[in-house]
């Protein structure tokens, strides 16, 4: 007997019991038939301290709290782990929050202010080279005292709520976790809605309703496996076959292109999303995109309009800009700067910049993630086609590119940013600031001093001249070029809802909202 026959049987036999002269819907109590999600988004690590990928921040989203977090199509934070969150005082450089109370991690023990701060510290303190520390550049220090919370700012910001709702503020459990090294292991200490019953690195993670959870997630919990597929193909064969009940992040895009809302065996989502696809170059001294003039000519002669259709059949759309269509602030910087596909400017730049042609590089791609093969043979295609340009490609399994580029390897690479909150902020440090997370080495006073402008203002909209001057300085030096933005698509059998719920384009992946009906 199928899922869903059970399921049905269940409702036909509380009517009869009832009777048909007193007819109720009866809540049908969680089954305890586990919902199995299939994605390409493995997690790279357990430990929030130490990764800033999609995959892991799936997986932390639901087996850690925050003190905030960020409902879906929620422009503002709400509490979570926190009673109450504000910034005190003026000048935005102060923020508290109060601890719910009765919050327990699986050994039984009390979460406390303690562990809030623990958590923090160690985030700033370990640094890990792929983990989310530069969320965190505007927090100077906190202080723990009973259930209260205080930040202290290095500089007004007000998106610090927005950060602490984010994987980079994870509270763990101080006892469990070292202060300044990773865990290791696949033991997970945290008060989220799932505790992690199992883990196959790679492979899966099996997740149970965690019965002392408490905060914004209000909703009954199904058991979840999350199933990790190496690349689309391997996705798109366990749905066809059924081994999985839902598709996440990501079939292939024929297959998106061809998903049929229509198909009553199936639930289809399709929504829009802030996420993001940049191509990120190596601008430190010494290497071949070194000169910013190098740089603006790869821009006059990449075809994203082509890439968009061809490669991802028009399941994203060509981006041109640091921020995407949707979130304050979003311009057209590089289609004002760069208007056309025009060859004969590009090499007018490069025999100003006295490179010899065509300039060598090498593009990296990770393997199995998406169309990233197929779209670096495309760049490398459109980049060669002028004679200006040599384009070495190398793919790596998603672990090795990702420490390639945070030990500054690689020359060019392609990235899709996720964004951690539905907000500019996002889209400005992590990217493009002085330090940040895509590790480009790109540096300049005048973008710092912009994302630093830009975060004084509670009212965002005030902040749209900063954002602006802002993506025209990147427009300029183009340490990073705006492939595409994503459309989320979620897949479900017809017997599971919520699947418009899970993902959103941010951080969040959430499994409790998944309910079989």
């Amino acid at each position: 007997m199928s899922s869903v026959q059970k399921r049905r049987l269940t409702w036909l036999l509380v009517l009869a019991v009832v009777g048909v002269t007193g007819w109720i819907l009866l809540p049908e109590e969680t089954s305890g038939e586990t919902i199995k999600v299939g994605t390409t988004d493995a997690a790279t690590s357990l430990d929030p301290a130490g990764a800033y990928d999609a995959g892991s921040l799936a997986l932390f989203s639901n087996v850690f709290q925050t003190l905030l977090t960020v409902e879906p199509g929620g422009a503002e934070p709400v509490p979570d782990a926190a009673r109450s969150c504000a910034f005190t005082g003026a000048g935005l450089r102060t923020y508290r929050c109060e601890l719910r109370d009765g919050l327990t991690f699986p050994s039984g023990r009390e979460m406390t202010a303690q562990d809030v701060k623990f958590s923090f510290d160690r985030v700033k303190r370990i640094k890990s080279d792929v983990g989310p520390s530069s969320l965190l550049d505007t927090l100077h220090s906190v202080r723990a005292s009973g259930q209260t919370v205080t930040f202290a700012l290095s500089s007004p910001d007000a998106t610090f709520p927005f950060k602490v709702a984010t994987g980079a503020g994870s509270i763990v459990d101080s006892t469990k976790y070292p202060a300044t090294s990773l865990r290791s292991g696949e033991q997970v200490d945290g008060t989220g809605p799932y505790t992690l019953a199992s883990y196959a690195e790679g492979k899966r993670a099996v997740l149970s309703p965690n019965g002392d959870y408490r905060g914004a997630a209000k909703q009954r919990r199904q058991p979840v496996e999350l199933r990790y597929y190496e690349d689309t193909i391997s996705l798109n064969d366990a749905w066809n076959d059924r081994r999985i009940d839902v598709a996440a992040r990501q079939l292939p895009p024929k297959i998106l292109a061809e998903l049929d809302p229509s198909d009553p065996d199936q639930r289809v989502f399709e929504a829009n999303s802030a996420e993001t696809r940049n191509l990120y170059l190596n601008t430190r001294e010494g290497k071949p995109l070194h000169d910013p003039r190098v740089r603006q000519a790869m821009a006059w002669l990449i075809d994203r309009e082509r890439l968009a259709a061809i490669v991802h059949e028009s399941t994203v759309v060509p981006l041109y800009s640091l921020i995407p269509t949707g979130i304050t602030g979003h311009t057209t910087s590089f289609f004002d700067h760069y208007p056309e596909l025009d060859a004969s400017k590009a090499r007018r730049l490069l025999t100003e910049a006295g490179v010899s042609l065509p300039v060598h590089f090498t593009y990296a791609y990770s393997e199995g993630r998406g169309a990233a093969a197929e779209e670096a043979k495309e760049l490398k295609r459109q980049l060669e086609e002028s004679g200006l340009f040599e384009v070495n490609l190398v793919g790596y399994d998603w672990g090795e590119f990702q420490k390639r580029w945070a030990e500054s390897r690689l020359d060019a690479y392609a990235v899709g940013w996720v964004a951690d909150f539905p907000d500019p902020d996002t889209f400005g440090g992590p990217l493009v600031g002085t330090g940040g997370t895509m590790n480009t080495g790109y540096s300049s006073k005048a973008v710092d001093r912009l994302i630093a402008a830009s975060q004084r203002f509670t009212d965002r909209g005030k902040a749209g001249a900063d954002l602006e001057a802002l993506q025209e300085v990147i427009a300029k030096d183009a340490p990073v070029i705006p492939l595409w933005q994503a459309k989320e698509y979620v897949v479900t059998s017809d017997d599971v809802g919520g699947g418009q719920y899970l993902s959103d384009g941010t951080g969040a992946f959430r499994l409790w909202r998944l309910t079989w009906i």
